[in-house]
């Protein structure tokens, strides 16, 4: 298993605070550093895709535990 360079507890938070979260979270990182993100709203499962090929992204993997997803993003650009 991976082990990421950043983790985003986004548990009880809507549309669009997840993804929200997670770009201000991104931006901290540098390029190629990956991001676990936690979410329980169902519409993470588009949003969040969504978010990683418009902002150059890229998501590495997407399951669930329970009823919480999970969601690993390597942030983009120049490596």
């Amino acid at each position: 298993m991976m082990k990421p360079d950043a983790e985003l507890d986004a548990l009880g938070l809507l549309c669009p605070l997840p993804v929200l979260k997670a770009r201000k979270r991104l931006s901290a990182l540098a390029a190629g550093q990956v991001l676990r993100m936690q979410a329980d709203d169902p519409a993470a499962v588009i949003d969040v895709p969504h978010f990683c090929a418009q902002g150059g992204h890229s998501l590495i993997e997407t399951y669930s535990e329970g009823s919480t997803l999970i969601f690993l993003i390597r942030k983009g650009g120049i490596i």
